[in-house]
């Protein structure tokens, strides 16, 4: 019989271990704070070859932070071992309770790791066997979770949107289902991967996910579907899959719609869905790190004000995860209402001390002073012909 390759090897040892450590219970305990801020954190440093398949080089930062809601439903997952030459690297961002996050954070890395063969079928870089092994295990991972809730929460109406980064040395995989993002830093440039799954909107995607929803039976009120979720891809809601009639029946019995209304009512697919959109992007020399973050940090600092402030960061003190949390907080004082979760993967290709303090924005602030000073001097020639 031939011998196993190390591969293969690492594989069948996996899928042996992929048993659920997920106990279900009615009830999840979960820790709340009337503090400002509360912060979960959580840091990996991968300095050298692993013998698991960790990525050398590549040093990652994670963090979690509390804002103002009342309870903390985003998570982070970083796992360096299991997915041969790569790191896996996720943020949940939970909503009406966490039960699904805590579902999420138990199971899809090992639905992950099955699907894709122990990192075969990465290291082989075909975009489409990747794209079907991660569509199966995010569709796995949602359809195990609705049984769950509908057997043993029969009430939770939680869900949660999850972006997960499969990182090797010169290629990287995303499998995005929500609102978080995903920002590539190549020579100080930002470039944004993913696409925000959202009921509104102009964009290319926003009505994509308006129509199919539309399709399915169901409809927007005020950028949200059927009035309630502002979100059209997640894990769990199965008010909007399993339990969409209940959800009708519901309404009525709240006065938010009549009998008459969801008598015209039909559904016939999933108003919301956990498909994921797959990217492969190659991480060229250029690439200098990963940012993957919750909408609470989008929604009050754009792309490249996160760059720039991650690579200031980094040329100070070279410390991926303080540079995570310094992050966060930013956000947080800039008034972010949510809460917010990072991750930040320094791909090892840039030498952050003898980086040059502005090189990254050198001519676009350079074509931006002559830009202010044209302007003011218009004003001024503007103003002495009005004087006359």
């Amino acid at each position: 019989m031939a011998l196993l390759t190390p591969q293969l090897h690492r594989f069948l040892l996996t899928k042996l271990s992929l048993t659920s450590n997920f106990k279900p219970t009615n009830k999840f305990t979960t820790t709340t704070t009337s503090a400002r801020t509360t912060q979960y954190c959580s840091a990996i440093a991968i300095d050298s070859p692993s013998s698991l398949g960790g990525v050398a080089g590549i040093r990652l930062g994670s963090t979690s932070l509390q804002g103002s809601r009342e309870e903390m439903e985003d998570d982070v997952v970083v796992q360096s071992d299991g997915l041969d030459g790569f790191s896996f690297a996720a943020v949940f961002d939970g909503h009406g309770g966490v039960s699904t996050v805590k579902f999420l954070r138990d199971e899809l890395y090992k639905e992950c790791v099955a699907a894709l063969q122990g990192g075969l079928l990465l290291r082989g870089k075909e975009a489409n066997a990747v794209r079907k092994a991660l569509q199966e295990a995010f569709e796995n991972t949602d359809t195990k979770l609705s049984n769950w809730l509908e057997t043993n929460a029969k009430e939770d109406e939680s869900g949660a949107t999850a972006t997960v980064m499969f990182i090797g040395n010169d290629m990287l995989f995303i499998s995005h289902v929500g609102d978080s993002s995903v920002v590539l830093s190549r020579s100080g440039k930002a470039e944004v991967l993913t696409n925000p799954h959202r009921p509104y909107g102009n964009s290319k995607g926003s009505l994509q996910e308006i129509k199919r929803i539309r399709e399915a039976g169901g409809w927007i009120v005020n950028g949200r579907i059927c009035g309630d979720i502002a979100v059209s891809r997640a894990f769990g809601d199965i008010r909007f899959k399993t339990k969409k009639n209940e959800m009708l029946k519901k309404g009525v019995e709240g006065g938010r719609w009549s009998e008459k209304f969801i008598s015209r009512v039909q559904f016939n697919k999933d108003l919301v869905i956990a498909l994921p959109d797959i990217f492969q992007v190659s991480l060229g020399s250029d690439a200098e790190f990963l940012l993957l973050a919750s909408d609470g940090l989008w929604d009050y600092i754009n792309s490249s004000d996160a760059v720039t402030f991650v690579r200031d960061q980094l040329r100070q003190h070279g410390d991926v995860q303080v540079a995570c949390e310094a992050l966060a907080r930013a956000a947080l004082d800039r008034r972010s209402q949510d809460n917010v979760s990072i991750v930040i993967a320094d791909l090892g290709r840039t030498n952050w001390q003898n980086l040059p303090l502005q090189e990254q924005n050198f001519m676009y602030e350079l074509g931006q002073a002559f830009a202010t000073i044209g302007i003011v001097s218009l004003g001024v020639w503007m103003s002495s012909l009005l004087s006359f």
